[in-house]
């Protein structure tokens, strides 16, 4: 399979499960308001999608190994699909259970294509040696920005949620049985995985080594490090950025989400940008640079006493942020022996940092303040970029 074929269909495939998750997150106004269900119990229904999500992240290495990231995408594709059909059809007859089942079932899948569109998003940059994971996640990115437009719509014209829901399963199930054909059949797929220093090997699949094995390696573990520190600055200012601005600064609403989409900007801008710059300096110093970048915006937006240099931070933060978890993910699948079980493991760790990470950044600024919460994302970001060093490419003298 010509690996620039399988690129640009990458790309589009890294779009999807963007654009079906802002698609649901633009519709949870009125679909709380359909069910008739409080804040609270809304909070319980959406944890299904957590709860899917973590389950799809953690089965996902093993079941890519016994039988390759081709038809795991496709398979992850179709739980999406059957996903949304059955969160509609709850809402429509506003039965807050089947929402909750369509839940857990979209997000088993979307966290399963997470980690398959990685492995195969990384052994594309081995083939093309190049590096283009960031700009995949850019193009999710931009997925998010089409389903929230999308969404925004169908909510303006008073779409039903199952017609919306139905017609993007419908749109979803066409392209990638069309588009899956198109990549390769095995990627991921193996017999044996070794560890870096090849000290011993493991079946797949034949126990629980398998899945405990990567956890020894110091390297991953290091890198899953620099992932959580600058995942959680990402999941951080996506859910906490509006709200900080309105209560730190005193803004207003609309100003807030101004301030948001400045870094949702600068996240993009940072991801499509960041191949060259990586290919052109090396892993390993952009890494530390995004932490710097990352570290200045936060301090800018905690102690800038003024909303245009909070502004100016804003945009150092998104920038800096936008390489830690792309590249953190290109870092883990190096070495194509046991890439699977690698990359979904540092991926589990990300997501881990964008699903409990801000939760409990909540709880501590309802004791301090938002603004002051953040002090323990800088730290983090600073972690993560003291540490670095680890993501230095396998077997290969870095670029200076």
């Amino acid at each position: 399979m010509n690996p620039r074929i399988v690129r640009n269909i990458l790309f589009l495939l890294f779009a999807l499960p963007g654009v079906a998750f802002a698609s649901w997150v633009s519709r949870t106004p009125v679909i709380r308001d359909t069910l008739h269900v409080s804040t609270a119990e809304m909070g319980i229904i959406i944890f299904g999608l957590a709860a899917g999500s973590l389950l799809g992240l953690l089965s996902a290495g093993n079941v890519i190994s016994r039988i390759g990231g081709r038809s795991v995408i496709l398979g992850s594709a179709l739980l999406i699909v059957i996903g949304f059909v059955i969160v509609g059809l709850g809402t429509a007859f506003s039965l807050t259970s089947i929402v909750f089942v369509g839940l857990v079932i979209f997000g088993g899948g979307y966290g399963t294509a997470e980690v398959a569109l990685n492995v195969e998003g990384s052994a594309v940059e081995n083939q093309l040696n190049k590096t283009l994971l960031p700009a995949f996640h850019g193009s999710f990115s931009l997925g998010t920005l089409v389903g929230a437009v999308i969404g925004s719509g169908a909510a303006a014209l008073h779409i039903p949620v199952v017609i919306h829901f139905g017609a993007m399963a419908a749109m979803i199930a066409t392209v990638i049985l069309y588009l899956y054909r198109y990549l390769p059949h095995d990627t991921g797929k193996e017999k044996v995985i070794s560890t870096y220093k090849v000290i011993s090997t493991y079946k797949v699949g034949s126990n629980i080594k398998v899945q405990l094995a990567v956890w020894k390696e110091r390297r991953i573990l290091l890198i899953g490090i620099i992932v959580l520190g600058m995942a959680f600055a990402e999941g951080a200012a996506n859910d906490w950025l509006p709200l900080t601005m309105v209560d730190g600064y005193g803004v207003d609403s609309l100003t807030g989400s101004y301030m948001y989409g400045l870094f949702v900007a600068a996240m993009t801008i940072g991801r499509f940008t960041g191949g060259f710059i990586l290919d052109k300096y090396g892993r390993v110093p952009v890494l530390k640079g995004s932490a710097v970048l990352a570290a200045v915006g936060i301090t800018l937006v905690i102690w800038g006493q003024h909303d245009l240099l909070a502004g100016l931070g804003i945009l150092l933060w998104g920038l800096g942020a936008s390489l830690g978890f792309p590249v953190g993910l290109s870092a883990a699948g190096d070495d194509p022996h046991g890439a699977a079980i690698r990359v979904g493991a540092v991926a589990t760790i990300g997501y881990i940092a964008f699903l409990v990470g801000p939760p409990g950044l909540g709880l501590l600024g309802e004791q301090v303040g938002l603004l002051h919460a953040l002090i323990v994302v800088l730290i983090g970001v600073m972690v993560a970029g003291l540490i670095s060093g680890a993501a230095q490419p396998v077997g290969m003298k870095e670029k200076k």
